[in-house]
């Protein structure tokens, strides 16, 4: 069985800044809305397959829950759907926002 991969923040700003990610944060939709990650696609059961469908399988793949944990369950569903480059952010959104305070607030 593959498995996910661990991505430290430091790491995951590189790549997303480098465009060579794509960010989901799996939070519900209230703290997403409050504060995100810039560029973090918001991913719930409504709209899974509709990422699915969008995202090729040889996209990198980020997961942000909020302290990390969450994350890894999501990270290893990615994997078992096919994508081949799945990362679990590691501290969550919770560790960006401790050592990257400027998140967006809006959708």
């Amino acid at each position: 069985m593959e498995l996910f991969q661990h991505i430290d923040i430091v790491a995951a700003r590189q790549r997303l800044e480098a465009g060579d990610a794509v960010l989901v944060d799996i939070r519900d939709p209230q703290s997403y809305a409050s504060a995100h990650i810039e560029d973090a696609v918001h991913l719930s059961n409504d709209n899974l397959q509709h990422f699915m469908d969008d995202t090729p399988r040889t996209t990198p793949v980020i997961v942000c829950c909020y302290h990390g944990n969450s994350s890894q369950q999501a990270a290893q569903f990615l994997v078992q759907q096919g994508y081949n480059d799945v990362y679990s952010l590691d501290g969550g959104f919770e560790a960006w926002r401790m050592q990257f305070p400027f998140v967006s607030s809006a959708p």
